[in-house]
């Protein structure tokens, strides 16, 4: 996966609370098992009417948000189901980063998997950036996760905490299969010697 080092974007508000995944992608769209393609059916209960128009007042559906890849949203995102496909479907779309107080676990940990760094930030943090994401596509947010910060477009900083091999992971690109080829050489001299102390296995 690609590598997160800084991201200035857009950011899209979106102040509900207790998003759940099938609310980030419905469940009908759970056939597949590829990564691509689910951009487009990210928020689709929210985002589309029952003929399959694009509902102008979502915020994703507005021109200002259409480029965004920083969301700000209310409290408890991503719960529900484990489902992974919620963070493919916003990695398809162009998020890459997600900012709210507090996450479900396993969505949070499904997001480092996929390239998409949750950010847990205080009420009064969020807030700011809610408002600030309320400007529009001229209010460009900074994302460092090296220096674990997010910078208003305004100039205001706000730390943040993550754990330091999740940090590491998203840095370097590493998803899980990443790290195993990391260890590839270290595969390769145990499976020869095991061919040759054990021939028969």
């Amino acid at each position: 996966m690609d590598k997160f080092e800084k991201l200035t974007g857009i950011a899209a508000p979106m102040p509900l609370v207790n998003i759940d995944t099938d609310m980030i992608i419905p469940k009908q769209f759970l056939k597949t098992i590829k990564r691509s393609g689910l951009g487009v059916n990210l928020f689709d209960e929210m985002r589309y009417d029952s003929e399959g128009k694009e509902i102008p007042d979502f915020v994703l559906n507005k021109p200002q948000y259409r480029e965004a890849e920083i969301l700000v949203a209310g409290d408890n995102f991503g719960c529900g189901s484990s489902r992974e496909h919620a963070p493919w479907a916003l990695k398809d779309f162009g998020i890459k980063a997600v900012i709210s107080t507090s996450f479900a676990d396993i969505f949070y940990n499904n997001c480092f998997k996929n390239g998409i760094l949750p950010i847990v930030l205080p009420r009064e943090a969020v807030d700011v950036l809610m408002k600030d994401a309320e400007k529009g596509s001229n209010a460009r947010m900074i994302v460092d996760l090296e220096a674990q910060t997010v910078t208003s477009s305004d100039g205001e900083v706000f730390g943040f905490e993550v754990d330091s091999f999740k940090k590491h992971c998203l840095l370097e690109g590493l998803d899980d299969i990443g790290l195993t080829l990391e260890k590839a050489a270290a595969i390769q001299a145990f499976e020869a010697n095991l061919a040759q102390s054990r021939p028969w296995v």
